[in-house]
């Protein structure tokens, strides 16, 4: 009996100790006054204003690339950070000089051009040549050989607007590879329209790349309106005939920096909660959308958690370098970190702009997700609503993490309805941004990353499924 009664009690204890919450009533108390502060705090806006102000816009490898670095470096000294420290990043250096666009038959009209990252440069008077239209990447690869003989192929896909920016994905397979299939077919440059939701004359870059062993042709994307006068002109049945000129220069290369800041934890401070942004941006606007906002919003959510209290664990603010020439400075943190992924407890990249936050995701264990439940009720006042799909995919600078054993992921979904009517253009600029949806982003990464860093039990990622 008395064995029995002995296994009762142990009983008993394992399953209070295993109801116990993971937060306890101290610790929501400072998330509800974190919670507050953050939402009522003007920090983020205020160094999103100083980074795309003093600095502006920021090309991997440029001047205001370096100066954006030490402003990085600054900064989080300024707030108090306890650690501030570079990590190296390589990438291929890449410059964009001038560039214009004409049509020139069946009548003279402007084309507003601009040339896609990497792209080389045509001869000094432009290349002209024949346009042939086709409305997809894949009907491009189904040409017939040779099809494009001194001619230009056009992609004239269109992006749908929607509030997950879902159409991206398709779009950007033909950014990235279409001058590749183009010059496959004989073509001698190749043209798409913008990988854009917008109604605006603004032609959005971004990266594309060049396949060993086929000739690199000029690689431009034209306006969403300038890509429908050419469309209607071909509907017409005319012989739509264009001139480009875009000068650019591969400077083989560059070296970067991934700038990092932490404030350490009180009792595992090894353990880190990794939130951060990319500090680059492509050279047409301030990148204030892309991605001024995470690197603001991030830094200052870190540093409100640290007037509230420094949590169990460490937070660690990471703002990676070359992004937008090809993940480099994340490939490069990944490279360095590989054998002390473990050490990551959550992970969310803030590069997606800066309108609010309506939904929080994970992709952890699944003895993990009362933690994620226990934030995402905190999140709640915030107008931010659970995704329980537990499939989360992360900022692009989390790529190269999503297949480690050891790096629980997050995802705090940003309203990107209106995102691609300014990514990657002329048109991305503080102006753009409203004070009042970054305050909230701010204090919903603030309350994230406090809750889990701070939880009695460490959050872990998903078991790798065995081959």
């Amino acid at each position: 009996m008395k064995k029995i009664i002995t296994g009762l009690l142990l009983a008993s204890s394992f399953l209070a100790s295993a109801a116990e919450p993971e937060f306890n009533a101290k610790q929501l108390k400072q998330v509800a006054e974190l919670r507050d502060n953050a939402s009522n705090s003007d920090l983020s806006y205020q160094l999103l204003e100083s980074l795309t102000t003093e600095i502006g816009p920021r090309l991997p490898g440029t001047e205001n690339d370096k100066k954006a670095v030490a402003w990085a470096q600054a900064k989080f000294k300024q707030l108090g950070f306890d650690k501030v420290w570079l990590e190296e990043a390589t990438f291929p250096e890449w410059r964009r000089f001038n560039e214009s666009g004409k049509i020139l038959t069946p009548s003279e009209q402007p084309l507003h051009l601009t040339a896609l990252g990497h792209s080389v440069s045509t001869p000094k008077d432009g290349i002209t040549a024949e346009v042939i239209l086709f409305e997809t990447l894949d009907e491009l690869i189904a040409a017939p050989a040779n099809s494009l003989k001194g001619k230009i192929a056009y992609i004239n896909y269109r992006m749908n607007r929607d509030i997950d920016g879902n159409g991206y994905g398709p779009a950007v397979r033909a950014r990235s590879t279409g001058s590749v299939e183009a010059a496959k077919k004989g073509a001698i440059g190749y043209m798409m329209r913008s990988v854009s939701t917008a109604h605006h004359r603004f032609a959005h870059t971004g990266g594309s790349h060049y396949q060993d062993g086929v000739t690199k042709i000029p690689n431009v994307t034209i306006a969403n309106p300038d890509a429908d006068q050419i469309a209607r002109l071909i509907a017409l049945g005319k012989n739509v005939t264009v001139n480009i000129n875009v000068q650019t220069e591969d400077r083989g290369q560059g070296t970067g920096y991934n700038v990092i800041g932490q404030f350490n934890g009180t009792q595992n401070p090894e353990q880190y909660v990794l939130i951060g942004g990319h500090l680059d941006s492509w050279d047409l606007g301030t990148g204030a959308l892309d991605d001024g906002a995470g690197v603001a919003l991030t830094m200052a959510a870190a540093k409100h958690i640290s007037e509230i209290k420094r949590p169990k664990r460490s937070i660690r603010v990471v703002l990676f370098a070359a992004e937008e020439l090809g993940l480099w400075g994340a490939k490069a943190y990944f490279k360095q970190h590989a054998n002390e992924l473990d050490k990551i407890v959550a992970a969310a990249e803030s590069d997606f702009g800066a309108d609010v936050v309506y939904g929080f995701e994970s992709n952890v264990s699944a003895a993990s997700l009362p933690v994620v439940r226990a934030i995402a009720k905190q999140l709640a006042p915030l107008n931010v609503e659970y995704i329980g799909k537990n499939s989360a995919n992360g900022g692009p600078d989390l790529i190269p993490f999503k297949n480690a054993t050891s790096a629980p992921i997050f995802e705090l979904h940003q309203n990107g309805t209106d995102y691609f009517d300014y990514h990657h253009t002329a048109d991305d600029t503080l102006d753009k941004v409203d004070p009042a949806k970054l305050k909230q982003n701010t204090a919903a990464y603030a309350v994230f990353a406090f809750m889990a860093a701070d939880a009695k039990t460490t959050i872990k990622a998903k078991p790798v499924a065995s081959k």
